[in-house]
């Protein structure tokens, strides 16, 4: 049984403890949190203990730690952890300033330790399926990818002003699966944001609405389309166009059953959270890494990934703002 801590006892925390103290692979060893009742909390409810970063980390029985803390907290405790030796996995992103996730990434590889990034979209069932059937050739050469997220109501203003924005929060996601699905490098980005429906969002300076097209340097293009309001629900889909035809991932539903009437047809509702849609992703993620540290070899997505997803993130931000065309940076 791999030994872990786990720093951050909030929403994700909880849902990250809960996959730890099921797994057979794993034992949730300790839990840290600022909010000692928080860490408290969670961690009687999965019988584990509550300490202090610089306990969990001095540790020598520790071999790994979860990072779901703030974001603010991430790139520090990334550092420190690899530092004294332990295998990371952290939420996304690593910082919300390119040059220190670069520093962090930079002081994981000097220290010898796995770091993977949570990005858990690669881990769900209908999408690690799609991905399979671009690599096998069923629509032949991929040549436009399109990538629908929508939430289903805005996030509160206390929020907002932390998150680093819609681009560097909620279409990182976005970023990583273009990445991954296009099987190269974007070196464009085009940006459009709007602000529609929250003043709370225009209040931070931020978005509520944003589309974003990227170009690799084969030509491959891929369009994002996010936004902060989807009364219908937690709209999740990709599109694969290619030389052979279309490749297509609808949101799953809470049960395939229709009725069909004088009214039309009806089917069930789409899924209302992420934690909901993505149930099985936060948890095959943390399954994956942990097979990753047993066998010697993590593959989740790395702490390169993070920082090339939070780089587009940042092209996005600078053509949003200036209304061009913006060159990706190289990591």
């Amino acid at each position: 049984m791999i030994n872990v801590a786990l720093f951050g006892a909030g929403r994700i925390g909880a849902v990250h403890g809960r996959t730890i103290a099921d797994s057979t692979q794993a034992r949730l060893v300790y839990v840290s949190d600022p909010i000692a009742e928080a860490a408290g909390a969670l961690g009687k409810s999965f019988g584990a203990e509550t300490a202090t970063a610089d306990a969990v980390l001095s540790d020598a029985e520790i071999e790994a730690v979860i990072i779901a803390s703030s974001t603010d907290t991430h790139a520090d405790l990334i550092e420190a952890a690899a530092r004294a030796g332990k295998a990371v996995f952290c939420e996304k992103p690593i910082h919300l300033d390119a040059a220190r996730a670069r520093e962090s990434v930079k002081i994981v590889e000097a220290a010898g330790v796995p770091l993977a990034i949570g990005f858990n979209r690669r881990f769900d069932p209908h999408f690690a399926a799609f991905k399979q059937r671009l690599e096998a050739g069923a629509i032949g050469e991929l040549e436009l990818l399109s990538i629908t997220s929508r939430d289903p109501k805005p996030p509160p203003l206390s929020y907002i002003r932390v998150s680093g924005g819609l681009f560097r929060d909620m279409m990182i996601h976005d970023f990583d699966l273009a990445r991954w699905f296009l099987g190269e490098e974007p070196v464009e980005v085009f940006a459009y944001g709007s602000c529609l429906f929250d003043p709370s969002a225009k209040d931070a300076g931020d978005v509520d609405t944003a589309i974003v097209n990227l170009r690799t340097e084969s030509g491959r293009l891929c369009q994002i389309s996010n936004s902060r309001r989807a009364v219908y629900g937690y709209d999740q889909r990709l599109e694969a166009h290619g030389s052979r035809g279309m490749l297509r991932a609808e949101n799953p539903r809470p049960t395939v059953l229709e009725r069909s009437g004088e009214d039309g047809v009806v089917t069930d509702r789409m899924m209302d959270f992420f934690l909901v849609r993505y149930a099985d992703s936060y948890r095959i993620e943390l399954e994956h890494f942990f097979e990753g540290i047993a066998g010697g070899e993590v593959r989740n997505p790395t702490g390169d990934d993070g920082l090339r997803a939070l780089l587009l993130a940042d092209a996005a931000t600078e053509s949003r703002e200036s209304g061009r065309a913006v060159a990706v940076t190289a990591p």
